[in-house]
């Protein structure tokens, strides 16, 4: 049972989105068409990343906690891990962006986001021999700068969504990287992270979680936007 924790994790994580995306009240199956090109554009990036980096030992898996199937050298689980987290996570977007204001936060975004691409460059430039820490940096600073320069409206709600995936995102993540079980199913090189864990969470996971999420919502909004902007022209 124990090389089904992967996997386990994966489709528990997907369980409660993929049916209530079906509810009256969200219905989120009907944009599918947006959210699924996106989530598959966002893995081919996050998994050619992940295979140079499991080819250059940055990281890896324990092969007590997946199955033994493979897309070339990344477990099955970790192909699934890029579309079962974005769902959830759009998911989890798409409904809160309805209730969720951020009218503070719409006032000094600009801050925010300098603020935080200062702190970025400064941290990939000071490690930027670690391969991991140093990458998943400057992806968040480029597309924190993309999402300032193009006055992306929904940027104060994803920070306030983001916040509160954190939560989750500490379950999951702690399960992955050690939490509550004998070894990591995933585990990192010393030279390729600086060593700060949050429990037993790398610290630059939360910035490359970050990313990932970023991207997905952006690739799925554009597209429903190009969609809503269509059907307009078509009426």
């Amino acid at each position: 049972m124990i090389k089904y924790t992967y996997l386990l994790i994966d489709l528990f994580s997907l369980l409660v989105p993929l049916i209530f995306s079906f509810h009256p009240k969200i219905q989120l199956y009907k944009h599918w068409n947006a959210l699924i090109p996106a989530i598959l554009i966002t893995a081919v990036v996050y998994l050619c990343w992940d295979s140079l980096f499991v080819h250059l030992g940055v990281w890896g898996f324990d092969p007590a906690y997946v199955t033994g199937f493979k897309i070339g050298n990344l477990p099955v689980e970790e192909v699934l891990f890029f579309i079962c987290i974005p769902y959830s996570c759009v998911f989890t977007f798409d409904c809160l962006t309805r209730v969720i204001k951020a009218t503070y936060i719409q006032q000094i975004v600009q801050y925010i986001n300098y603020g935080l691409a200062l702190i970025l460059l400064v941290l990939s430039c000071f490690f930027y021999s670690r391969p991991y820490t140093a990458s998943a940096f400057l992806l968040l600073l480029v597309l924190i700068l993309a999402g300032n320069y193009f006055k992306v409206t929904w940027f104060p709600k994803f920070y306030v969504i983001y916040g509160i995936l954190l939560l989750p995102f500490l379950i999951v993540n702690g399960l992955l990287t050690g939490t509550g079980l004998a070894r990591p199913v995933v585990w990192y090189s010393a030279g390729g992270i600086i060593g700060l864990r949050i429990m037993t969470i790398p610290f630059e996971d939360i910035f490359y979680g970050m990313g990932l999420i970023l991207i997905n919502v952006w690739l799925y909004t554009w597209i429903r936007s190009r969609e809503w902007r269509s059907a307009r022209v078509l009426s």
